[in-house]
C-alpha cells in the first residue's frame, strides 16, 4: 500500500494520541509470590527458574500483596501528579493468556491506585506540553512466549512455542494518559518525549530498571485521527509494546499515514492491536482489540483493598524528587552547553550518566564529548548501552589526565579503550600500556633535531614569520614518537630553536 505522506495526512486530518506506558518496578520479590523478580537487576534467570506456585497457578496457592510494589506505585503515582485513591482495588482480567498459567491476569480496573494526574513534558525546542493522566494503576506481567519454526518469531507460521514463566507476576504499574488532542504535526514528537518524562521519573524515583530494550519499560501507542474541524475521535488502533524512543516517534508518523490513507481511499479503521516492526518501519495487524466489557473484569476474591495510611503517603510525597523539566532546566542552564548538543544529551539518554560525570569532577562539554562521542561509537559497535562500558568516575578521571597533560586526545581514545576492555582505571591503563605523554626535553629535542635535518628550510621559514611551518616538524615529531609528544611542548621548543 502506498502511503500518503505525513503532511497530506495532517492537512486532512487531526491526530488524536493515547498512550499507555507500563513500568515493570525493580522489587526484589514479585507482586503476588515470593519468587525472585527478574526485574530487579541485569542478572539473566535460565527459563522456569524465578518462579513459584502462585506464578504457575497451582491449586491452594494464593497471593499476597508486595508492600514494596504498592509504595512504588503510590511514589509514582504522586510524582504524576495524581490523587491516590484512599481505597484501591485488585481485579481480575480474564481471557486467554498462554503466558499466565492461572488463565487471568491480576490488575486493576475501576478503582486503581491513582488517578487524575499530569505531567509537564518538555519538547525537543523547549516548549511545554502537559499531558493529563488518567490513571496509574498495579498489575503483574505476563510470561514470555517465543515461538519456533517460523521466520518471522511470530506465532504465524510457528510450528510450536516455547513458555517461560520467569516474568509472569512481575509487578507493574500501567500508567494510561487521557487522549492527546491538538499536537498536530509534534504528535509523533509528544509521544516520544512523554516515554521519555515517563522513563525519567522512574529513574529519579528509583523504582525501576526502566531498561526499553530489557521491556522494563514499554508503550502501547494508541493512534485514531479526525477529519479537521470534527469534534468526534475516529477508530483507534493500538501499536503494542514499542520498546525505544525513536520507535515510538516511528510507529506513531507510519499509523497516521497508514489510517489518513484508508480513510482519504473511502475505507474504514479496524479497531485493532498491531505489531511494530523495527526492520520496515511498519505497523502489522494483531487481535481485534477488546473492551473492558470483554475481559469480564471483577473484583479478586482472593485479595483486601489496598488502604494506604495518609500518613505514609505524605512521607513518600516528601521524599520525591526533582521534576524532569525543572531539572534539565537547572542543568541546562548550569552546563551552558549548546541547545542542540543537550537535546542531543537528551535525545540519546545521556543525561543522567553525564550529570553523575560532572559530580565525579568533569567539565560538562567534556563529560559530553566522551558520552556522545567514542562512549557512543563503542557502544554502537557492541550493540550494548554506553553506560554499560564505563562509569561516570572512570570518565572523570580520564579527562583529568587529559587536562594534567598526562596524555593527549588521541592517547587518552586509546586508554578509554583499555577502560572498556576492563583493564583498570585510567592511571592504571596509562601505566600498563606505557602512554603517557612525552613530555622530557631531551627526548622531544632529539625528535625535532631529526626531522630538523630531513627538513633544514623549516627555520629560516619561521623567522620569516611563517610560523605555520613548524606543523610540519610537529606532525614528525608526533609520528616519530608514537603520538605520545606534548604538541605545545614542541611547538615551543622549535619556536626556540628558531630563535636561537
Amino acid at each position: 500500500m502506498n502511503l500518503v505522506s505525513l503532511e497530506k495526512a495532517l492537512d486532512a486530518f487531526d491526530p488524536v494520541i493515547g498512550l499507555e506506558v507500563h513500568v515493570e518496578l525493580n522489587t526484589q520479590s514479585k507482586m503476588f509470590s515470593p519468587a525472585p523478580n527478574p526485574a530487579a537487576s541485569l542478572e539473566e534467570y535460565a527459563p522456569n527458574t524465578a518462579i513459584s506456585p502462585v506464578c504457575l497457578g497451582l491449586p491452594g496457592s494464593l497471593p499476597v500483596v508486595n508492600t514494596e510494589a504498592v509504595r512504588s506505585s503510590i511514589a509514582l503515582g504522586l510524582a504524576l501528579g495524581c490523587e491516590i485513591a484512599p481505597s484501591s482495588r485488585f481485579a481480575r482480567k480474564n481471557y486467554f493468556y498462554p503466558d499466565l498459567a492461572k488463565n487471568y491476569q491480576i490488575s486493576q480496573y475501576d478503582e486503581p491506585i491513582a488517578h487524575d494526574g499530569s505531567v509537564e513534558v518538555e519538547l525537543d525546542d523547549q516548549t511545554l506540553w502537559t499531558v493529563e493522566i488518567e490513571r496509574a494503576h498495579m498489575e503483574e506481567d505476563a510470561g514470555k512466549l517465543t515461538h519456533m519454526g517460523g521466520e518471522s518469531g511470530r506465532i504465524h507460521g510457528a510450528e510450536y512455542s516455547l513458555v517461560d514463566y520467569n516474568r509472569a507476576g512481575v509487578p507493574l504499574v500501567e500508567i494510561v494518559t487521557r487522549p492527546i488532542v491538538g499536537a498536530g504535526e509534534r504528535a509523533p514528537e509528544l509521544a516520544r518525549a512523554y516515554v521519555q518524562t515517563i522513563r525519567d521519573i522512574v529513574l529519579a524515583l528509583g523504582v525501576s530498571q526502566a531498561r526499553m530494550e530489557r521491556g522494563n519499560l514499554r508503550c502501547d501507542a494508541n493512534v485514531s485521527l479526525m477529519p479537521q474541524g470534527a469534534d468526534s475521535f475516529g477508530t483507534r488502533s493500538e501499536t503494542k509494546n514499542v520498546n525505544s524512543f525513536r520507535s515510538i516517534e516511528r510507529a506513531v508518523i507510519f499509523e497516521i499515514r497508514r489510517q489518513a490513507t484508508l480513510l482519504l481511499e473511502g475505507k474504514a479503521i479496524v479497531q485493532e492491536t498491531r505489531h511494530w516492526h523495527e526492520d520496515t518501519g511498519k505497523t502489522s495487524p494483531g487481535r481485534p482489540k477488546s473492551d473492558a466489557d470483554d475481559y469480564r473484569y471483577f473484583p479478586e476474591p482472593d485479595l483486601l483493598p489496598v488502604i494506604p495510611d495518609p500518613e505514609w503517603v505524605e512521607t513518600i510525597r516528601a521524599e520525591l524528587p526533582e521534576a524532569p523539566v525543572a531539572r534539565r532546566r537547572r542543568l541546562r542552564e548550569a552546563w551552558q552547553l549548546a541547545d542542540t548538543d543537550f537535546q542531543a544529551l537528551v535525545n540519546a539518554d545521556l543525561l543522567s550518566i553525564v550529570e553523575a560525570t560532572v559530580e565525579a569532577g568533569c567539565e560538562a562539554a567534556a563529560a559530553k564529548k566522551w558520552w556522545l562521542g567514542e562512549l557512543s561509537r563503542l557502544a554502537n559497535e557492541r550493540g550494548v548501552p554506553a553506560d554499560s562500558l564505563a562509569t561516570p568516575a572512570q570518565v572523570a578521571e580520564l579527562e583529568a589526565e587529559v587536562v594534567a597533560g598526562t596524555v593527549n586526545d588521541k592517547l587518552a581514545r586509546e586508554v578509554l579503550l583499555g577502560i572498556v576492555e576492563g583493564e583498570g582505571s585510567a592511571s592504571e591503563v596509562i601505566a600498563s600500556r606505557g602512554l603517557a605523554v612525552v613530555s622530557d626535553d631531551g627526548a622531544l629535542i632529539d625528535a625535532i633535531d631529526a626531522a630538523l635535518a630531513d627538513q633544514p628550510d623549516v627555520l629560516d621559514k619561521i623567522r620569516d614569520g611563517k610560523v605555520q611551518a613548524a606543523g610540519a616538524i610537529i606532525g614528525q615529531v608526533m609520528k616519530t614518537l608514537g603520538g605520545q609528544a606534548d604538541a605545545q611542548r614542541v611547538r615551543e621548543l622549535i619556536l626556540e630553536r628558531a630563535q636561537a
